[in-house]
């Protein structure tokens, strides 16, 4: 039986009482002035719209008005990426990353700073493997003529789902404290930063995700003083660069919850897809809301407006790297599960994508 018949008798409620005024503001006026809103929306074209414009929230259409006041919808998609290099000159100042006014010192090209920056996510404490993985890295790192500025490491940090009950936690982080403090260059002058994946302990899975707790991560600041423990998704600013990083299976998530393919004339690959979404939408995670919680006083977090300079994700699939209008982006693939991770230069904005021998 069709879900159609299923419902046939239940009446469909009208699209104003199903959608927020505030969202469809635009989208109201448009179709007041071509005279659709004389029928009630039907079912799918509700589904579609709550999907498309409520949870995107941008959409750019043209067509054309036909008899009747009918109007023909031919091309419909994303409104144009905004380039980074005009949105400064917009905003007349307005500092949107929050760090306050840059210094002299700060403004200098960032090309001039030779740093590099080892990141990797799924980094499992409470497997052997995983630990040996990480410890051949940290090894390897450790005869390198200058040693990275810094380590993002992204969980999840367990094996299995865990949570604030989970006691043995803080001792994983010991032993990495212990590991870490065996490499005094590292120690000395690499910054390390713990940045929460969806399966770790915390409150809730509503984004954005609050830092760890920080009984969690003591014992490793306890070897490691100057380590950092950051919410999900996190923001660094190095120099006049803008950094994003977010760990979220957001691509699977995304394909389970799309209704149309995308199109292949441009690619197909499902990856620059997913850049071309977050992108165009200027949102991290523009799920439905019955898909991922948002704490809705701090989604201004998920923003991508203005665009970042690169973004950075933690996402379960293959581990790939590409410039997108300008923007660099890439995914670290999973380090515990492949053994995958990634040197970021932002100096230069080379992405050398690293995996350790099967």
């Amino acid at each position: 039986m069709s879900v159609e018949r299923v419902f046939e008798s239940k009446e469909v409620l009208q699209w104003r009482q199903q959608l927020t005024v505030r969202a469809f503001v635009t989208w109201t006026k448009v179709r007041e002035k071509s005279g659709m809103l004389q029928v009630p929306f039907m079912r799918q074209e509700n589904t579609l719209i709550q999907t498309c414009v409520v949870a995107s929230s941008r959409l750019a259409f043209s067509g054309q008005m036909l008899l009747k006041g009918i109007f023909k919808i031919i091309t419909c998609g994303f409104p144009p990426l905004e380039d980074r290099d005009k949105s400064p000159k917009a905003l007349a100042g307005l500092d949107f990353f929050g760090g306050g006014t840059l210094t002299e010192e700060e403004t200098r090209p960032a090309a001039e700073k030779g740093a590099v920056n080892d990141i990797m996510f799924d980094v499992w404490l409470d497997n052997e493997e995983a630990m040996g993985k990480l410890e051949t890295v940290l090894d390897g790192f450790e005869n390198e003529v200058v040693v990275p500025s810094s380590f993002v490491l992204m969980g999840n940090f367990c094996s299995r789902p865990c949570n604030l009950s989970f006691h043995s936690f803080s001792s994983q982080f010991g032993k990495l404290g212990q590991m870490t403090e065996s490499h005094p260059r590292l120690k000395e002058h690499s910054q390390f930063l713990f940045i929460p994946g969806p399966e770790d302990a915390g409150p809730s899975t509503v984004l954005p995700r609050c830092a760890l707790p920080r009984y969690i991560t003591e014992e490793f600041q306890n070897h490691i003083p100057n380590a950092i423990s950051s919410s999900n998704p996190c923001r660094i600013k190095f120099y006049t660069q803008e950094i994003v990083f977010f760990r979220q299976d957001l691509l699977y998530r995304m394909r389970c919850s799309c209704l149309m393919p995308p199109s292949t004339e441009e690619t197909n690959d499902p990856f620059k897809h997913l850049l071309a979404t977050i992108t165009q939408q200027s949102h991290l995670c523009p799920l439905p809301l019955v898909l991922q919680l948002v704490i809705w006083n701090n989604d201004r977090s998920l923003h991508l407006y203005p665009t970042p300079n690169t973004i950075v994700l933690g996402d379960k699939s293959e581990q790939k790297a590409y410039s997108y209008t300008g923007i660099t982006c890439f995914n670290t693939g999973s380090f515990s599960n492949d053994g995958t991770f990634v040197a970021y230069r932002p100096c230069t904005r080379e992405v050398e994508l690293s995996a350790l021998p099967a």
